[in-house]
């Protein structure tokens, strides 16, 4: 079963919440914490889907799953 993958990322104008190997961005935004939340409502709204959050330098942050019941980890990250 494949997951629907949003990547939140650094823009040069901004940040923006894109659906993996999408053409546009679903969520743009000024602040990392408005683009993560609204990217995240859209994850919760799309069954089986992943939010990995970057950091401003493009490194790997925090991956998050919806629903939290299909994630293979048992932490509670």
């Amino acid at each position: 079963m494949s997951r629907k993958k949003y990547h939140v990322t650094k823009t040069p104008e901004g940040w923006q919440g894109k659906l993996e190997n999408g053409g546009r961005a679903s969520v743009t935004g000024s602040t990392k914490e408005e683009v993560m939340k609204q990217t995240i409502d859209l994850a919760k709204n799309n069954n089986n889907s992943q939010v990995i959050i970057h950091k401003a330098n493009g490194r790997f942050q925090e991956e998050r799953t919806y629903p939290r019941s299909i994630d293979p980890k048992e932490t509670k990250g």
